[in-house]
């Protein structure tokens, strides 16, 4: 399941970046569905078009290019399906509304922010959300995991994380730093979670943040920490995502569909349809935190508002 998800995703980003340079832009030929946006909601994508295609639905292309980049394509028109692990911010909105873009907001799953460090690291297994903004907080200079806990070992602090185009980015500096986009620039900036992977599997010293699916993925060669939101130390995982205890770092991921598409795209509404009514399965395979039924319910009623 991993390497599958991995390559699909690989895979899929190179034929969406083919098919967009082919066409000029979503359903040029009526029968190929276009979504990008979030790397963390990419899986849950893929996992999604796979399933559909093997139903004998219709092709969907996953590219992987951040949430904000793919809001940027989605509000000029390019693509049917713009993944997102924020909501749309005002200024993305505004220009979906200049270029006669609209939309419906789908809620297909639920994230647990991890914050990950390397294997071998055996001094640290909770971090407080004030010990997290003392890290990633504007202007920092911490470098050294002492500099965090003096309890802690004088080992260099390599720092990895979401790309300034990413929800996951926006996402984590408004609850840690208390300012969307309010970051140090001193650490190694990805679209790619796969980059953060290898750079903290490969240093002892090294932390780094994204979606709980990435975790779970590389759980062999990376731990994750526990977060003390005020309430005492709780790891991520399903069930604390779900019950919300595991704060502030558990989020709803989402899918955007424009509703224009959603009649001239074929196969659109029947995709966005499979996906709803299979969420839990295709959460559970592709390891998210899958809806509630009544959650689940409510988004298929959304889109029956939207394609009524």
């Amino acid at each position: 399941m991993r390497t599958r998800l991995r390559v699909a995703l690989v895979v899929a980003f190179l034929t969406a970046v083919l098919v967009t340079a082919g066409c000029g832009g979503s359903g040029s030929g009526g029968t190929v569905i276009t979504a990008d946006g979030s790397s963390t909601v990419g899986p849950f994508t893929t996992k999604a078009a796979e399933d559909w295609k093997a139903a004998g639905g219709s092709d969907v292309t996953v590219g992987i290019s951040g949430t904000g980049g793919g809001f940027e394509r989605f509000c000029v028109g390019e693509t049917d399906i713009s993944n997102a692990s924020r909501a749309i911010q005002d200024e993305e909105a505004a220009i979906c509304a200049e270029n006669g873009v609209e939309y419906v907001e789908l809620q297909v799953a639920t994230d647990a922010l991890t914050n990950v460090i390397n294997a071998e690291n055996d001094w640290v297994t909770c971090l407080t959300v004030d010990q997290l903004n003392a890290i990633w907080k504007p202007g920092s200079t911490a470098s050294s995991w002492n500099q965090v806990d003096p309890s802690y070992p004088d080992v260099p602090l390599k720092l990895y994380g979401a790309g300034t185009d990413s929800g996951t980015f926006d996402y984590f500096t408004d609850v840690i730093n208390g300012e969307e986009g309010a970051s140090r620039s001193d650490f190694s900036p990805t679209e790619d979670d796969n980059v953060t992977v290898q750079g903290v599997s490969g240093d002892k010293g090294a932390l780094g943040y994204f979606g709980y699916s990435y975790f779970e993925e590389n759980a062999d060669t990376l731990k994750a920490l526990e977060v003390d939101g005020g309430a005492g130390c709780v790891a991520p995982s399903v069930q604390t995502a779900q019950d919300a205890s595991y704060t502030p770092l558990s989020r709803p991921l989402f899918m955007y569909v424009k509703t224009s598409s959603l009649a001239d795209t074929e196969g659109l509404a029947d995709f966005v349809r499979y996906t709803l009514e299979n969420e839990q399965t295709i959460a559970e395979e592709a390891r998210f935190v899958p809806l509630s039924q009544e959650q689940i319910d409510a988004q298929l009623q959304k889109l029956e508002d939207a394609t009524a």
